[in-house]
């Protein structure tokens, strides 16, 4: 976990680390949708959705959900358990729940060591993202004056998935943790679960806004957890109850 120092404009929060992670979970294929938050949560927050001066953004329900908090999306967590353990869909000792920072990057790397899961470098039309600055390991940041910049989220699934089945952990939308940020240790580590309290909370992936260089797969941010915007969604975890 983390980066290696020679990775062009990384952060010093970095630090490579051995993690290892020993109990099994499932990682949603997909970001939460408008569609599905709508279903559990009975609304729709989402900024790109219908008209929004001076552009109308439609109706497409396989959006991600966007302009959603760290408390939203812990919420829709425990309601979607709630309902689906009342439906019998999942076992009662499973919960729907954010994933660890740790998992994330697991889940988002599926056993690439590059800066990306495509490889080296990200470049214009691989993800959602600024492709007008696109960005390789080696030079770091560089200007694309013809890369293609959507300005908006796309429909989940909408490029290319890892090498694990998982789709937009590159781009698209920020995706809350479950963890406080804090410090990587400096030793090996088993289940991390991040600093017992901060000021933050984890989210990473970077988002439709960012450039080539924040959607690295080592990328971390951190934000007050009552802070949102139309580039903040999540994906859910599937896991056992603790």
């Amino acid at each position: 976990m983390g980066s290696p120092t020679s990775e062009a404009s990384r952060d010093s929060d970095e630090v490579q680390h051995v993690v290892t992670i020993s109990r099994g979970f499932w990682m949603g294929k997909y970001l939460v949708t408008q569609g599905e938050y709508l279903a559990v949560v009975g609304s729709n927050p989402s900024y790109f959705n219908g008209f929004r001066s001076p552009t109308d953004y439609g109706t497409d329900l396989s959006r991600p959900v966007e302009f959603v908090t760290w408390l939203d999306a812990t919420n829709y967590c425990v309601l979607r358990t709630q309902h689906e353990q009342a439906a019998g869909l999942i076992p009662t000792n499973c919960v729907y729940r954010l994933p660890t920072e740790s998992e994330w990057e697991d889940a988002c790397r599926a056993g690439t060591t590059t800066a990306f899961y495509l490889g080296s470098g990200l470049h214009s039309g691989q993800a959602n993202f600024d492709g007008q600055v696109e960005y390789d390991a080696a030079l770091g940041d560089f200007d694309n004056p013809n890369g293609i910049w959507l300005q908006q989220t796309s429909p989940v699934g909408s490029y290319a998935k890892n090498a694990w089945g998982l789709y937009d952990m590159i781009g698209n939308v920020f995706e809350w943790c479950q963890d406080w940020y804090g410090t990587y240790p400096g030793v090996s580590v088993t289940d991390p679960q991040g600093a017992v309290m901060g000021s933050g909370r984890v989210f990473r992936g970077g988002a439709w806004i960012a450039h080539a260089q924040n959607c690295r797969s080592a990328q971390r941010r951190y934000v007050t957890p009552s802070v949102t915007g139309y580039y903040f969604g999540f994906r859910v975890v599937l896991a056992l109850s603790q």
